[in-house]
């Protein structure tokens, strides 16, 4: 929403995170890293009027020390007070390099709930160690894997299945192996285009098959690859393989499913998974290798 001042318009279109401070006198490591001192503590509601507080008025994130205030007592978090060419945005005074210790230690006495709480998770941490936790929270929840557009639906794992599903129409199967045929009448057009997404449903979890072209320098080349809908964890307890072939010749690839935490273009680009030169693609579709004919095999199993 516009605010009416177009200089705090223009500063809110570059948010910039600030990282928590690691001042040791304000946060206590020890205590930030134990989800046991956290979860057994009473929920604690905060004001709204504390929360606006500590809201940097630029870019409306929450601020950590060093806070900023003028001479008026108007606060400024550390890394919009360069932005401002150190003028105050709220009354134009210069701003100098006094820091509001009293909002500081009101911070440092805040106890709230994690943002996911709505999602799983019931623990209470300090305000200095929440935004760390939260980047690393269990319970934080994942980005849709479809990659054949900028999705930017999240939730956690049933909602995603059901949205790949009835949104995306995604081809859903029951079953550890697979047994998949790519066809493309002209193989020499490749614009990074997705070409499919499967999902399978095996040992109670759930994994996304990846298919597609993708340019590789100059030359054109083909990927597959999957990922496991859940956390990283629980991934490296499954493993893969794929086989693709042709004319008496075939490829075979085996892995550990990647998260759908790293993202779809993480995974491509790193090369984790069967890998197919275009020249050798259209040796293994046989004919007069004209138009790409693929099948790709394979299956999922669980680590012992």
């Amino acid at each position: 929403m516009a605010s009416g001042n177009p200089f705090f318009d223009d500063l809110r279109s570059k948010p910039e995170v600030i990282d928590p401070p690691q001042n040791e006198d304000i946060m206590d490591s020890e205590f930030v890293n134990d989800p046991t001192q956290t979860a057994t503590k009473p929920n604690v509601t905060v004001s709204s009027s504390v929360r606006e507080l500590l809201e940097c008025p630029v870019c409306l994130n929450a601020m950590y020390p060093p806070i900023h205030q003028c001479l008026n007592g108007h606060t400024l978090c550390s890394g919009c007070k360069p932005r401002v060419h150190n003028r105050c945005p709220t009354c134009r005074h210069e701003l100098g390099n006094i820091r509001c210790l009293a909002l500081e230690k009101v911070a440092a006495s805040l106890e709230l709930p994690c943002k996911y709480q709505s999602f799983g998770c019931s623990g209470i941490y300090p305000y200095y160690s929440k935004l760390k936790h939260e980047s690393q929270c269990s319970c934080r929840p994942y980005s849709c894997p479809y990659a054949g557009s900028e999705c930017a639906v999240i939730g956690d794992i049933p909602y995603l299945v059901a949205h790949l599903k009835d949104d995306h129409k995604v081809d859903m199967h029951n079953g550890s192996t697979f047994n998949h045929r790519y066809v493309k009448s002209n193989p020499h057009e490749v614009e990074n285009a997705t070409w499919m997404l499967t999902v399978f449903s095996c040992f109670g979890q759930y994994f996304c098959l990846h298919f597609e072209a993708f340019q590789l320098g100059m030359a054109p080349v083909y990927i597959a690859f999957l990922r496991f809908m859940g956390d990283d964890n629980e991934a490296k307890n499954y493993s893969y393989s794929l086989e693709v072939g042709g004319n008496g010749r075939k490829m075979i690839w085996q892995g550990v499913p990647r998260s759908i935490r790293d993202s779809h273009r993480k995974v491509r680009d790193s090369f984790d998974g069967l890998i197919i030169q275009r020249n050798m693609a259209l040796f293994f579709s046989g004919g007069d290798r004209k138009e790409l004919k693929l099948r790709v095999t394979g299956r999922i199993w669980k680590e012992q």
